[in-house]
């Protein structure tokens, strides 16, 4: 099961909280060990305009317009 969540300040560490449905769908108790997978979000708004194609922008939009019709 895959839920977001966010990550918060807890004293000098950082924390999650897990929503009451997660822990009571998977019966989860105080003090039980899981194993929890981190994936953290994609941020692609650094890498508009710094992939190099070789291609001018126009011939860009040429390739791309090929076979559509208006």
């Amino acid at each position: 099961m895959a839920i977001e969540t966010t990550v918060r300040k807890w004293g000098s560490s950082v924390g999650v909280v897990l929503p009451k449905e997660l822990v009571e769908a998977q019966g989860l108790k105080e003090n039980q060990k899981v194993l929890i997978e981190v994936v953290k979000e994609a941020n692609l708004m650094h890498l508009f305009g710094t992939l190099k194609t070789g291609m001018s922008g126009q011939e860009f939009k040429d390739m791309v317009r090929k076979g559509w019709k208006p």
